[in-house]
């Protein structure tokens, strides 16, 4: 096991592009940390420089208190899951499992209780003699992670590994993952784009955008305290409400914005006629019948089962709510709408940062 620690940690391309702008943060010993964001934000870029696969342009990288900015990748005590497996064809599922180790000479007694164990570990023994054509995707998977796990390196690396599975496997793979965190109690590093993945498997998400780090925090703390608009708007889904306009306090403070006034409920005499974005989650949407916050025109219906999603039009915003199986009126029919004043989240509409309402 090893601390992972980046200071200042630049990856800039010949072309003069920018991949990662002075990333700093750290994987604690024992961590699973999750590097999340859009395609292009820089963070497989990232995981890369940290497995010795990209150079680092400027600041400090290290391992296990060991800077390792000019160490090569093998000596690195580092392994990593690919997003495409990388199996080789001609080989047994043993053999892959096997391979790493015998590149470095390990002893064939070593090797092959490191295989069983391995095996045992993530539900192979049965294919063990299998090529990986004759495998599941979730089975080659399991191989790519088994290949990395002989090894018993200091840190997983894992780049978005689970991206080529479908949904049923994705969910089964993750639960495999968390367990094997669980079991193994090593650092691990995993990219990926899915929110949902990084909420579900991560101790702490590193959140990017275009190369830069937007924030970083638990799950639940970067739900519930989103930094900026992008943050809020990333992780959650459905994705969070956001309403444009300016804070009236006069009878009580409220956002207008052209015929809409929606209700506040905070004290925010401080940001009497400022221009702002405010945040509301689908969950914290509610049906009811008169004095509502909004009025709203059902547009769409997604029934998914245990809950259901309304897609809403009010004016030029687009609206959709979270509510419990319910009968519901017509598409096309209005509705009226409460909001939990309590739960908003308020944006300078400017720097899109988070405004902590006193």
């Amino acid at each position: 096991m090893a601390r992972v620690e980046l200071d200042r940690v630049r990856k800039v391309y010949p072309n003069g592009h920018v991949a990662v702008a002075g990333a700093t943060f750290d994987a604690k010993d024992g961590e699973l940390l999750v590097l999340v964001g859009p395609s292009g934000c820089g963070k497989s870029t990232l995981l890369r420089m940290i497995a010795g696969l990209e150079s680092v342009s400027a600041g400090t990288l290290a391992i296990g208190e060991r800077v390792v900015n000019d160490v090569p990748a093998r000596d690195r005590d580092i392994a990593m899951v690919f997003q495409n497996y990388a199996l080789y064809p001609h080989m047994s599922v043993a053999e892959n499992l096997a391979f790493g180790l015998a590149l470095r000479r390990t002893p064939r007694a070593e090797t092959e209780t490191r295989v069983k164990r391995a095996a045992a570990m993530l539900d192979l023994e049965r294919v063990l003699d299998r090529k990986p054509a004759q495998l599941s995707g979730g089975q080659r998977q399991r191989v790519a992670l088994g290949r990395a796990l002989v090894r018993k390196p200091s840190v997983f690396l894992l780049d978005e590994p689970l991206s080529n599975l479908d949904a049923k496997l994705r969910l089964g793979m993750r639960v495999e993952i968390a367990k094997l965190h669980r079991q193994l109690g090593t650092t691990m590093i995993y990219v990926t784009h899915d929110q949902i993945e990084a909420m579900t498997l991560g101790h702490r998400i590193v959140v990017m955008k275009g190369g830069e780090i937007q924030q970083i925090d638990t799950p639940m703390r970067l739900y519930e305290k989103p930094a900026n608009v992008f943050v809020a708007g990333f992780l959650g889904s459905p994705a969070m409400n956001f309403f444009r306009g300016r804070v009236v306090t006069d009878g009580g403070a409220r956002l207008e914005s052209g015929s809409m006034s929606l209700p506040l409920g905070a004290n925010l005499t401080g940001l009497a006629g400022r221009e702002v974005i405010v945040g509301v989650r689908p969950e914290d949407l509610t049906l009811q019948r008169g004095a509502a916050a909004l009025r709203a025109r059902l547009e769409v219906v997604e029934p998914v089962g245990n809950e259901i999603f309304l897609n809403l039009r009010s004016d030029d915003s687009a609206i959709v709510m979270r509510v419990p199986p319910c009968e519901l009126p017509e598409t096309g029919s209005m509705l009226d709408i409460g909001v939990r004043t309590d739960r908003l989240h308020l944006f300078d509409a400017d720097s899109e940062q988070r405004i902590e309402a006193r």
